[in-house]
């Protein structure tokens, strides 16, 4: 069974942190702030739990019983 490391960070510091790296390895400002969204964008898909929204729905009460 693979074992996964949790990291506690706000996203403010990850958005720091990733653009900071961007910046380093990047020819300029565009390239900086599309290499940081990229990765962010992967980080947040690779780190997501997968979302069965119809599932989510189904266990849901019913509106009537929660609305008053």
């Amino acid at each position: 069974m693979k074992k996964t490391q949790n990291v506690e960070t706000t996203l403010g510091d990850l958005i720091a942190a990733a653009s900071e790296v961007a910046f380093e390895y990047s020819n300029n400002d565009m390239e900086a702030y599309n290499l940081a969204r990229f990765a962010l964008i992967e980080i947040l898909k690779k780190t997501s739990h997968p979302l069965n929204l119809d599932k989510e729905f189904e266990s849901l009460d019913s509106p009537s019983q929660v609305v008053h």
